[in-house]
């Protein structure tokens, strides 16, 4: 009896390796929003890391959030780093491409509570007096992050986040 239980729980971990191995390797996770403002004006709030303290939806999880700005004030090579509690955890964003009023990428590299690097990429397309804003982060899974998308969807979780801090950055660049 007991090499037949072995032999299936075998034959169970294999499978769940296979499957785990099999996901996609890329992920993407968007959100868009449209907010009454011209796109220049909408998008300073993007590419100045000092405004993201009154939309980020990360921002206030932790009032003792240890913060660190490097480089310019804006734009390329602009630095925000941050070192938080549990819910925050640790990382540095760092703007590598700015294209006034079009698009604002950002490496974004996690150090805790696991250490990862991903883009973050903001886009701006005018239309009608109105500018759709559309977030994204992109980035590659390993073993670990395909496994732990089986049981948790990481689109929910984090497009949740991107939709309140759309929806708070919409209130600030609309009241202006």
């Amino acid at each position: 009896m007991l090499p037949i239980v072995l032999s299936l729980v075998g034959l169970f971990i294999l499978l769940l390796v296979v499957l785990i191995a099999t996901r996609p390797a890329e992920f993407r996770i968007s959100r868009s929003a449209e907010i009454a403002a011209p796109p220049r004006a909408v998008f300073e709030h993007v590419n100045d890391f000092h405004a993201w303290e009154a939309w980020s939806p990360w921002a206030k999880l932790d009032p003792a959030c240890k913060l660190r700005y490097e480089g310019p004030p804006s734009g390329v090579g602009a630095v925000y780093g941050w070192s938080g509690n549990s819910k925050v955890g640790q990382g540095q964003m760092t703007i590598t491409d700015s294209k006034p009023g079009e698009l604002v990428l950002i490496r974004l590299e996690f150090l805790r509570p696991f250490k990862c690097t991903n883009t973050a990429e903001f886009r701006f397309a005018p239309g009608g007096g109105r500018t759709k804003v559309t977030w994204s982060m992109l980035g590659r899974k390993n073993f670990l992050t395909k496994a732990f998308g089986l049981f948790c969807n990481m689109d929910k979780m984090v497009g949740g986040d991107f939709e309140k801090g759309l929806a708070q950055m919409k209130a600030i660049a609309e009241r202006r």
